[in-house]
């Protein structure tokens, strides 16, 4: 996939900008995998600013949809997510179920510095399932939130012995509660709908 990085016209390739940042870096292959038929038909990286907190990027994929991402200096990606959505009549519009990727596995969560929280973005095929991995500490709060959308999306929130702390299916798809362990804590993410459909959804983290 061809972007480019649009900075007094340089190309993404052109050896002025060979020393691009890791983030901007990590932020393309997460909307790759993410943004569905459009992103891996190239785009355009619009912006990206700096700060302590990490780096905020600005793309644009080939049909269109504007994201904003927070990339950090290792190429890992805390947040990606559509600002403007558009639907260029050749593919489905991003963050829409059939527009993204699957991911699945284990993805570690990382925060912003100066930040307690992220948000994710994802869809599932059926029976598919994705564990999200964030460390906490005994005391503090965590909270999830799972906005989907279909009802055969649900997950379920493990403590580092393995024990389950909560079920949305259960509890609904909003938790917040006081830890009792420290340690990695694992938020696991699963579609149970129709074979050959999917569920898309965002999901957001928040320790505090």
């Amino acid at each position: 996939m061809r972007f480019l990085l649009i900075v007094a016209g340089l190309l993404l390739g052109s050896p002025a900008l060979a020393d691009m940042s890791p983030a901007v870096d990590g932020c393309i292959d997460q909307l790759r995998k993410v943004g569905g038929p459009d992103a891996r038909n190239g785009g355009e990286v619009l912006s990206q600013q700096y700060s302590q907190a990490g780096t905020l990027v600005k793309l644009r994929d080939a049909g269109g949809t504007v994201w904003e991402c927070i990339g950090y200096e290792d190429g890992a990606v805390g947040d990606l997510r559509v600002v403007e959505a558009a639907d260029d009549g050749q593919g489905a519009m991003a963050g829409s179920a059939a527009g993204m990727s699957n991911q699945t596995g284990d993805v570690q969560v990382k925060f912003a510095k100066g930040t307690s929280g992220a948000t994710l973005s994802n869809a599932l095929g059926s029976s598919d399932a994705v564990r999200y991995v964030l460390g906490a500490r005994s005391e503090q709060f965590l909270n999830v939130e799972l906005r989907g959308n279909s009802d055969f999306l649900n997950y379920i929130i493990y403590v580092p012995s393995g024990d389950i702390l909560f079920e949305s299916s259960q509890g609904g798809y909003k938790y917040r509660g006081q830890l009792y362990e420290s340690g990695d804590h694992v938020v696991e993410v699963f579609y149970n709908g129709d074979p050959g459909t999917e569920g898309a959804f965002d999901i957001l983290f928040q320790i505090d």
